[in-house]
């Protein structure tokens, strides 16, 4: 008779304790988007211009991800609340797709539609290969440096 499938540990951990894991999503939110809002106000631009702030730090964080997710996928596997933090709190409170569609927006609403396709397949790409990068490369030096 077929078996369910036991959920890794660390991953039944979170499920029976939500109010810990709720509480570190929300403190790496508070980290994330501050880290986000500070990046905007240091790095601003006018409607029109290629928001090169949010681009950047959309392609890092999806980066960030991917070196994270691979990181606790082999080395880090029993810290169950490191997962809550640091992805969905501080990478996806900093990583801020929300205003990736207001800056296509307001593009398309001051007449460059053209900026606003190139900004959308630039983010989609650099998103897309940050994570496979940053798996990928993380995977091969955990491995190269864990011994036999």
């Amino acid at each position: 008779m077929p078996t369910e499938p036991r959920p890794h540990a660390a991953r039944r951990d979170c499920r029976d304790h939500p109010a810990a894991v709720l509480a570190v999503i929300s403190c790496g939110g508070v980290v994330g988007a501050l880290a986000r809002y500070g990046v905007g106000k240091a790095f601003p631009h006018q409607p029109g211009e290629m928001p090169w702030a949010t681009l950047g730090v959309n392609a890092t964080g999806c980066l960030a991800m991917g070196v994270l997710m691979a990181l606790i996928s082999e080395v880090w596997t029993g810290q169950r609340l490191l997962r809550p933090f640091l992805g969905v709190g501080v990478l996806g409170g900093c990583t801020t797709f929300s205003t990736h569609v207001v800056d296509l927006q307001q593009a398309i609403a001051v007449g460059r539609p053209h900026l606003a396709f190139a900004y959308l397949a630039l983010t989609v790409l650099a998103a897309m290969a940050g994570v496979l990068a940053g798996s990928a490369l993380t995977r091969r030096l955990v491995r190269a440096v864990k011994p036999a």
